[in-house]
């Protein structure tokens, strides 16, 4: 009895809270917009709404950034709706085959995706706060999903940075301490990811986690609450050309319908604001392209502000924007957007319903051969996305070639892999598979080239026509370890090897590499064969159990041999069979490194490899002792004024001593000259041209004949140089700017020939002449030492799967 009472007594205690909730303010203690809040504060506030109005807020927690902060989504509705929210949402996906039944709006408000960008989590309290009080009529047909903070780790690295350098009162002067980050800004995620360029690939945590409530859900109408520069109106849908051809006309007409009505409650209050703008719909892992492949009407809302504008700051035209005016925005824009959904919840139905109905699309099927670690990786990929795919039989496609950019034809066999258009997911297969995207403009904020075979280093055939595929058995790998094999021997080809290898070396067994091919009991090795012999581990306790378990987990089948004496090529003995090395690695960070590179290298170690790497700051670089490290890498940036000639110097004599420099991107330039290493910039010769008058509105256009905004480009392999090991004759590299080198004397691994042209994306006609005969990854002997040019980056985005071997090798068979 005393029981019943007390929950009895708990009830109208919660009632009568709930009827009092209390604003953020409130709850904070604390005016909204006059301090940022830190993380554990805005999950405070979500853990207290949820608690006090269970009834119309549920709160899930979905996962938990590098740095252990939480990820959460809070779901907002009708008492009745939220009762019955799981039969809502599988009603809700019913209707990507056609069946469902759903009626209610589905929106998701999702915020803060970029750290310092962080007016957006302190307008999703606000927002939340007025649909659970003067907005429920909202709920009654809506669901709305709020996540509050994409990207924790980047906010709390930002709001405790601010409070750190912030004046008391804060102070508006736009040349304070406090609107001036430093290199390391809170915009990205702890590895420096841009988190919303990662919706498709998929290589951070909070992107996985993310995506597998998304999937969950696939709602209607997905916002993406961005900041630009501190000087801009307001930005929100309409989006800017180039569309993607497969967004419908449904989807471009509602985007105006909501934009129209934000532009009701903007005009009302004299506010400014531009559309149709900047932000284009191509790129497919944005967070609000990747929600149009997947039936949304995903849109960008951008505020101006950014990690400049602080708590307030004075614009250019005189005016102060204060972080109260950037959450008012926000506010507007998100009720706004809940507000046109819920009154148009029957029609984003039907039309989601349309968009999953079967399409004509010119390609039908993508049947994709190569190397079965290759099949793997991006199988993993697509089981993420939840697009389905299927095995081949044997038998003849004929289609488009990706490796030949023509019509061809392409064996298929129980070892391909087939990806259909025909399934629910059949918008994002065109999307992510096809050759080369349709661009309406060449004016593209992003990348306009990322085709999965090509990233993936696969052979492939797009087909018009539907091919004999089977259901997809992955076929387990077996490999029995045992005291009496002379060696094992295995392949390198792929991100498998390479992590197989590293954590080899970690356990201190001894691994050699074949720099010759060779044949052994009726079978081929290529270059870079991994070789694990007896004799080279017999102080290794437990050498087989430990070899077992590595390979069991790396899926690597291994060739036991009982002789080193091979049938073909060069013994196990010889000079051409050579350790490898277990470099001591470190990368350069600080202001004259790109932070995004940094961070994709400092992740593929810890996050892909799994190998250990030093990180040497700026700040203390020059009194380093370099030689108590085998490799340096220098991620892109510019060094020239950081690099001075007595540094130089000991950077070179630390090469020659038998050093690996290992240089990306920008760094390269700082090691060309009399200065440097010997590497050649470009030089074209001059044309004449007639003089002629470009007009001011034609100037953008005019200096596209000098970009390549993410093309695709065909290029040459030696694979016999050992940066090429695991290659064939050919690689498809993305391009993501102009700088060229001439060959080297030696050790061109990666090039381009004469007629460079890209084979997906566009590069202006200027830019295409500038990299005819140029250098894309080479290396060169100086000294007892090596430098290794990385024109183009093979780790972008983490992304360009078939680009990391050639930095493996860097790591390990470059010797």
């Amino acid at each position: 009895m005393k029981k019943i009472f007390t929950l009895l007594v708990l009830s109208i205690a919660l009632s009568t809270y709930a009827q009092t909730l209390k604003s953020p303010s409130e709850f904070l203690g604390y005016e909204l917009g006059t301090e940022f809040s830190r993380h554990h504060e805005v999950v405070g506030y979500y853990k207290y709404l949820a608690l006090v109005a269970p009834e119309n807020v549920k709160l899930i927690t979905y996962g938990k950034t590098n740095e252990r902060r939480l990820l959460q989504l809070a779901y907002v509705s009708s008492a009745e709706n939220l009762a019955n929210l799981e039969e809502i949402r599988k009603e809700h996906l019913k209707n990507t085959t056609g069946t469902g039944t759903n009626d209610k709006a589905i929106v998701w408000l999702s915020y803060n995706v970029h750290g310092n960008e962080s007016v957006s989590t302190e307008a999703s309290m606000k927002t939340i706060y007025s649909l659970l009080t003067d907005k429920k009529e909202y709920l009654k047909n809506t669901i709305v999903i709020i996540d509050p903070c994409i990207n924790p780790d980047g906010r709390d690295w930002y709001v405790n940075w601010y409070n750190q350098n912030k004046n008391t009162p804060n102070q508006v002067d736009p040349n304070s301490v406090e609107h001036h980050e430093g290199w390391l800004s809170g915009r990205s995620n702890h590895y420096m990811f841009d988190l919303n360029r990662d919706w498709a690939w998929l290589t951070q945590v909070e992107s996985q986690q993310r995506l597998k409530i998304f999937n969950q859900w696939l709602p209607h109408v997905h916002v993406d609450f961005h900041e630009q520069g501190v000087d801009n109106p307001y930005y929100f849908a309409p989006a800017a050309e180039p569309y993607h051809e497969v967004i419908t006309d449904f989807q471009r007409e509602f985007q105006e319908t909501i934009g129209r009505n934000h532009a009701k409650y903007f005009d009302a209050k004299g506010w400014f604001y531009f559309t149709k703008e900047v932000f284009d719909l191509l790129y497919p892992s944005y967070g609000d392209t990747y929600p149009m492949y997947n039936g949304s009407i995903g849109m960008t809302y951008e505020q101006g502000g950014s990690g400049r504008a602080g708590l307030g700051i004075i614009t250019k035209n005189g005016d102060t924007l204060t972080l109260q005016d950037r959450i008012d925005h926000h506010f507007t824009t998100g009720l706004s957007t809940v507000e046109v959904a819920a009154s148009n919840a029957k029609r984003l139905n039907s039309e989601f319903k349309k968009f999953y109905q079967q399409k004509n699309f010119t390609y039908k099927d993508y049947v994709l051969n190569g190397d079965v670690d290759k099949i793997r990786a991006l199988s993993s990929l697509l089981n993420k996305h939840e697009i389905a795919y299927h095995q081949g039989t044997n038998s003849t496609v004929k289609g488009f070639g990706y490796q030949t950019n023509r019509q061809t034809s392409l064996k298929s066999n129980e070892n391909s892999l087939v990806v259909s258009t025909n399934q629910p997911k059949g918008t994002m297969v065109k999307v992510l598979f096809e050759p080369a995207a349709k661009l309406s403009d060449s004016l593209t904020y992003d990348i306009t080239a990322w085709s999965l075979p090509y990233a993936y280093g696969l052979d492939a055939v797009a087909s018009t026509n539907t091919v004999s595929k089977q259901n997809f058995m992955d076929q387990p790998i077996t490999t029995k370890v045992t005291s009496n094999a002379y060696a094992y021997v295995t392949d390198w080809n792929s991100m498998y090897d390479a992590r197989f290898l590293a954590e080899l070396l970690q356990n201190g067994i001894k691994i050699r590499a074949a720099h010759h091919s060779f044949t052994l009991n009726g079978k081929s090795f290529e270059r870079g064969s991994l070789i694990i012999t007896k004799t080279d581990n017999e102080q290794v306790a437990d050498m087989e159990a430990k070899l077992q378990e590595v390979a069991t987990k790396h899926f690597k089948s291994l060739e036991a041999v009982n002789t080193g004496f091979v049938d073909g090529g060069k013994d196990f003995g010889s000079s051409a069979v050579r350790m490898i090395k277990k470099p001591k690695v470190a990368v350069f960070n600080g202001k004259p490194s790109s932070t995004l590179q940094f961070g994709e290298v400092w992740h593929f170690f810890e996050q892909q490899l799994n190998y250990p790497v030093t990180i040497l700051n700026e700040a203390y670089f020059k009194n380093i002792d370099l030689d108590a490290y085998d490799v340096l890498i220098l991620p892109n940036g510019r060094y020239s004024s950081y690099l001075d000639d007595t540094t130089m110097a000991e950077l070179k004599d630390w090469v020659k001593a038998g050093g690996k420099l290992i240089a990306m991107g920008g760094a390269l330039k700082s090691l060309t000259g009399s200065n440097g290493f010997g590497l050649k910039t470009k030089e074209l010769e001059k044309e004449t041209e007639a003089t002629s008058l470009t007009p001011s509105h034609a100037i953008e256009r005019e200096r596209m004949k000098n970009a390549i905004t993410g093309a695709i480009f065909k290029t040459r392999i030696d694979n016999s140089n050992p940066l090429a090991y695991g290659y064939g004759n050919s690689y498809f590299t993305l391009k993501l700017g102009t700088d060229s080198y001439d060959y080297l004397k030696q050790g061109n691994a990666v090039y381009l020939e004469k007629d460079a042209t890209p084979v997906s994306g566009f590069a202006g006609t200027n830019a295409q002449k500038k990299l005819g005969n140029t250098l894309v990854f080479g290396n060169q002997n100086y000294g007892r030492g090596q430098v290794i040019y990385m024109v183009d980056n093979p780790l972008f985005r983490g992304f360009w799967e078939n680009g990391k071997l050639f930095f493996a090798n860097a790591l390990f068979m470059v010797d």
